[in-house]
């Protein structure tokens, strides 16, 4: 961009740190968790008319925001560098020069992890982007802002994929369905689930900074991350103003996710029970 319009990269960098955080800053105005009960009732009802599962709030995932540990990149062959990047199909960014542990994820790689909610139509609930990569999306949520703001709901939930434990308000897949009612009730969360994961490839499509297989960010975590935040935010403005979420949809197959493994004094009884009444009333 610094030279099409002819200026320096060390101001070009400063335009984009400058863009970035007035971006970021934004952020509380465009990526807002509504419970009012008119926006309650809207997401019940939009969410619904999509494969038919009830009370939902919004979708979670927690997305990896990937970096090619620089002293790798040196000394392995551009093919084995396209193979990794082609499995990642993640956002590849600078490794971290300092807290480097705390940044590898289960892959061996660096990353910041991303916690991301959005609506049935791909807006924006709620970004976290400033997780180190080796926490666990358990711990991540567990930590988080929105944990805290989901405390003590009691109409309506989000949907989390297998590596989320099952509570009142975040409802999981049955691990292994035996009635054709739970088949239903898995079939259902998953083509609602996957709003969440459309989303974010849209976002990685649209900002062609966040594509891994166009290169890495040579920034640091914390910089990437209102980078990624940024992009959040732009996401959000440009559905605010009519443009469809999907348009720019790249086509990705979904990675199966591990399921959580809880001891049975960690389960939480009453959610169970919740979901076996949703699966009875909504799916038999």
């Amino acid at each position: 961009m610094g030279d099409t319009i002819g200026i320096s990269q060390a101001s070009m960098s400063r335009c984009v740190s400058n863009v970035t955080r007035a971006l970021v800053e934004k952020a509380p105005h465009f990526i807002t968790f509504n419970r009012d009960y008119s926006s309650r009732e809207q997401s019940f009802q939009e969410f619904r008319r999509v494969a038919g599962f009830p009370g939902v709030l919004g979708v979670l995932d927690c997305v990896q925001v990937l970096h090619i540990i620089l002293t790798l990149r040196k000394t392995l062959c551009p093919s084995v560098l396209l193979l990794i990047r082609l499995f990642l199909v993640q956002v590849t960014i600078k490794a971290p020069n300092s807290e480097d542990a705390s940044y590898v994820n289960k892959k061996g790689f660096h990353s910041v992890g991303c916690q991301l909610v959005c609506d049935a139509r791909g807006l924006l609930l709620s970004a976290e982007t400033c997780w180190p990569g080796g926490l666990k999306d358990t711990d991540v949520l567990e930590r988080s802002v929105l944990h805290q703001q989901l405390q003590g709901i009691e109409d309506g939930w989000l949907l989390g994929d297998r590596r989320y434990p099952l509570k009142k308000w975040l409802m999981t897949p049955v691990d292994c369905p035996e009635s054709p009612a739970e088949f239903r009730y898995n079939l259902a969360h998953a083509a609602t689930h996957e709003i969440v994961d459309r989303t974010f490839r849209a976002i990685q499509t649209r900002f062609r900074c966040l594509d891994g297989t166009k290169g890495y960010l040579q920034y640091s975590p914390e910089r990437s991350s209102s980078i990624l935040l940024a992009c959040c935010v732009l996401h959000n403005a440009s559905l605010q103003s009519g443009l469809d979420a999907w348009t720019l949809e790249r086509t990705d197959p979904l990675e199966q996710p591990d399921s959580v493994a809880q001891e049975p004094e960690e389960r939480d009884s009453e959610a169970e029970e919740l979901r076996k009444r949703i699966i009875l009333r909504d799916f038999s």
